[in-house]
């Protein structure tokens, strides 16, 4: 039974709602899955003007050392002007000790993100992702055409080839769809069972 930590920041709960998908995948095919936030780094002041969501279901990650314990890392992070969030960069730019060791290789990564805007920085925010990830030596699993709900094109729909999407509108009022949250249960399901196989 691989491990997987499904690992996310979230402003709005966009993001979160799509770590839970992601996770329930992840479970169907077997998987221990833990699901963890990056600490917060913006002013107190910020995520009162802008109404963060504060509250979660889930901690904050210990620290850059317990991603060892894990088979998995699926990394979720909102677009911020076609790159991850600071948040999710300053915590992986703690890591640098896991690099330096090569403690992450061989593990399997996957990314996953919301925009705006169908046309937001959903490509390029997951690149951004899958970068940080192959510097760490992890084996990348995107969102295949497996998952069909991606290729729509009458209504508003997220998906990419490179991870599970979610468009939350220029206020924040769209929520994942059934469509988006399929594709992130698709998702981590086909990761857990990569990793199910590079384990054996």
């Amino acid at each position: 039974m691989p491990k997987v930590l499904v690992l996310y920041y979230s402003s709005y709960g966009h993001i979160e709602q799509m770590a839970d998908a992601v996770a329930e995948g992840a479970r169907s095919a077997g998987a221990e899955v833990d699901i963890r936030r990056v600490p917060e780094t913006a002013p107190q002041a910020v995520i009162e003007a802008a109404h963060f969501k504060t509250d979660s279901a889930h901690p904050v990650i210990e620290g850059p050392d317990a991603l060892k314990n894990y088979d998995a890392i699926i990394v979720g992070s909102p677009t911020r002007f076609g790159r991850l969030s600071s948040q999710m960069a300053s915590f992986w730019d703690t890591a640098g000790g896991l690099w330096a060791t090569g403690a992450l290789h061989g593990k399997v990564g996957g990314a996953f993100t919301s925009s705006a805007t169908q046309h937001g920085g959903n490509e390029t925010t997951l690149f951004s992702l899958i970068t940080n990830l192959l510097h760490f030596g992890l084996t990348i699993v995107g969102l295949d055409y497996g998952h069909q709900g991606q290729m729509g094109h009458t209504d508003v729909v997220g998906g990419a080839p490179y991870g599970a999407t979610t468009i939350a509108g220029g206020d924040g009022s769209r929520q994942p769809s059934e469509t988006d949250l399929a594709g992130a249960r698709y998702q981590g399901r086909r990761i857990a069972e990569v990793a199910t196989k590079l384990a054996a």
